[in-house]
């Protein structure tokens, strides 16, 4: 009997990592959507740009969800037309403010 070698944690974490790659099928991702991605990567970061000098309790998180979105550009999931304008003009948009039942003068 041939004794198996031994391999190291490393080396066993990446043979089940390149097995679970070699399962996974490939997701063929159209000219029409690269187009509509590389076009909301310019927006986003021209967003993120303008933004730098802006002040407002929006901002950062404005920001902050921009960055997000950004690095999680190439999950399937992506947000429709409406949200990814709500996300780009976050930044600039004051919120509302709240309405108060305060009646003092």
């Amino acid at each position: 009997m041939a004794i198996a070698p031994k391999l190291t944690p490393l080396q066993e974490m990446e043979a089940r990592r390149n097995a679970t790659a070699a399962d996974k099928p490939k997701r063929a991702i159209s000219e029409e959507e690269k187009a509509t991605r590389k076009d909301r990567v310019v927006k986003a970061k021209d967003a993120l740009a303008r933004s730098v000098g802006t002040k407002g309790d929006q901002v950062a998180p404005a920001r902050a969800a921009l960055k997000v979105y950004l690095q999680k550009l190439n999950e399937p999931k992506q947000p429709d037309d409406a949200a990814f304008e709500a996300l780009i003009e976050a930044p600039f948009k004051a919120p509302p403010k709240k309405k108060t039942n305060d009646r003092r003068f």
